[in-house]
């Protein structure tokens, strides 16, 4: 096994001075990063890796979703590119004066936004994962220690070496950057050992690896974890536009955690909205599941299970449902969802107001697809993950989220009587 504890002691002494650097000199790192990925040899190696960790994921008969997560193309590879632009763009949070007032005492007070230190990263099977958490680690102020999934070591490896030869190149401490080149169990139990040299570890994977990271971790966790996204068509929604919102929530990426899960229909309108809803996901090649009364308005529909409706499929599979009034639609969300993203689709301010207030999830939409919830699309960058739970940081985890405060006290003499 690879020495984890050195890996993340060397980050951490990075850390200090990392912390210290300007805004321009961390922006450096990032173009130096971006333009390394554009750069042929690397292209090739990095498709080369992909492919080989995409054959291997083939063979062992994995399913269509993963390979999807997996796959690096070039326009994956293009938006990793942006990301990194994006992230250089926008104001460095550290340094921000979060507050400021002076004592009765003539002190004065602020409160001035830090970086973490060293934030660890478990993740599963997304190589741009690897580039996207290095970005946002590295723009606030904080080193990174990376241990990805089994399934792109090959990848990671290759966008690793990229990543610290181009911070290296601008005089930056390549140590910023820890790879554990180790996809065991016993290694990422190692990185969660690890208090005092990381400050923060962050999940992003399924709920098993959500589980194991906060039963292990001895350091704080900010959870990033799956979704199990609802939408629910009130009775006086707009169903032209309800029907393109849900087939795009569904199944414009649906492997992601963001993607539509369930949908719950007013039963005053099930009876004519239902039958156009599910041949447009049919088309779409949906599966759908129903309970009885769903199949009785479409016939075609199969059966729900009750462990359906707690499932995040992750694929091309829905469940459908009827439910009388939002009050109905509210109770079932917030006893089967993950808290991550659910909508109402609606032209009833009363109904929204009562939805928007009531549901306990990070990201509520009205007449919108769930699929929004990204820092990318939120004008964030590239975002760590989304947060489902409600300290420190909920929803998608971008620079801000990884910052801390701490107080600056400037004083004349003062002594405390």
């Amino acid at each position: 096994m690879v020495d984890v504890k050195e890996i993340c002691a060397k980050a951490k002494r990075a850390s200090y001075d990392l912390a210290a650097r300007s805004a321009e000199e961390k922006n450096a790192m990032l173009a130096s990063i971006a333009e390394s990925l554009g750069k042929e040899e690397n292209l090739a190696k990095l498709a080369a890796a992909n492919a080989e960790d995409v054959a291997v994921a083939e063979a062992n008969g994995r399913e269509a979703p993963f390979i999807d997560r997996l796959t690096l193309n070039d326009k994956r590879i293009a938006t990793m590119v942006e990301g990194l632009k994006q992230v250089a763009s926008l104001p460095d949070p550290v340094g921000e004066v979060v507050e400021e007032r002076v004592l009765p005492n003539g002190l004065d007070l602020k409160r001035v936004r830090v970086p973490l230190g060293v934030i660890g990263i478990i993740y599963e099977a997304r190589p741009n994962v690897t580039v996207d958490a290095a970005a946002l680690c590295l723009k606030s102020g904080n080193s990174v220690v990376l241990r990805g999934g089994k399934d792109a070591l090959n990848s990671n490896r290759v966008l690793y070496d990229i990543m610290r030869e181009a911070v290296e190149r601008v005089g930056g401490n390549g140590d910023v950057i820890g790879f554990i080149d180790d996809p065991s169990r016993d290694a990422s139990k190692a990185l969660l050992m690890q208090e005092g040299r990381v400050d923060v570890i962050i999940p992003r994977g399924g709920e098993g690896l959500k589980k194991f990271v906060l039963d292990n971790a001895l350091m704080p966790v900010i959870a990033s974890a799956g979704g199990n996204c609802h939408t629910y068509v009130e009775k006086s929604a707009d169903l032209e536009k309800a029907v393109p919102v849900i087939v795009n929530a569904k199944v414009q990426r649906p492997s992601t955690c963001n993607a539509l899960e369930h949908v719950l229909v007013d039963r005053a309108i099930a009876r004519g909205f239902l039958p156009t809803l599910c041949a447009a996901l049919e088309k779409n090649g949906v599966t759908v599941l129903g309970t009885e009364e769903v199949r009785a308005i479409c016939p075609e529909a199969e059966q729900a299970t009750e462990q359906d409706f707690y499932t995040e499929f992750s694929g091309y599979k829905i469940t459908v449902m009827t439910v009388d009034g939002v009050e109905e639609a509210v109770d079932f969300i917030n006893a089967h969802s993950t808290n991550h993203s659910d909508a109402i689709l609606s032209e009833d301010s009363a109904a929204i107001d009562y939805f928007t207030t009531r549901v306990d999830s990070a990201a509520v939409y009205v007449n919108a697809s769930t699929r929004f919830t990204d820092g990318f699309e939120f004008g964030l960058g590239a975002e760590m993950g989304i947060s489902t739970q409600k300290l420190h940081a909920r929803g998608p985890i971008a620079l801000k989220e990884l910052t801390s405060v701490k107080y600056v006290i400037v004083g004349d003499g003062q002594v405390r009587k």
